[in-house]
């Protein structure tokens, strides 16, 4: 099993969702955070913002739907075709063990 973890704009949050959804995958935890990328910040005028809001969408997948869960949340996160800076990021990483803690069996 894999962790996915999709950082997004907050504004594509019910987006990436709805596809997420939409393509057999309801499961997820959301959270909203705060953090900057390789463009440092937003300045306004005067003012610079170096933490933006983002949402924070965690995803535990099968390894096989690795490829089909990136590309829906890239389609869906982008904010046109090409995409632009502050779209976000999207990390894997593989799961150890899972348990469910109703029922404490061990699931992976």
């Amino acid at each position: 099993m894999l962790l996915i973890r999709a950082i997004v704009r907050p504004e594509k949050s019910a987006v990436v969702l709805k596809a997420l959804f939409e393509a057999g995958f309801p499961a997820v935890t959301k959270m909203a955070v705060f953090g900057r990328g390789k463009q440092r910040g937003l300045k306004v005028g005067n003012v610079t913002y170096d933490e933006l809001p983002k949402e924070l969408l965690l995803i535990a997948i099968k390894d096989t739907d690795k490829e089909f869960v990136i590309s829906t949340i890239i389609e869906a996160a982008r904010t046109d075709e090409k995409g632009a800076f502050g779209d976000g990021k999207i990390f894997i990483t593989p799961i150890v063990e899972t348990y469910t803690i109703s029922n404490g069996i061990k699931e992976a």
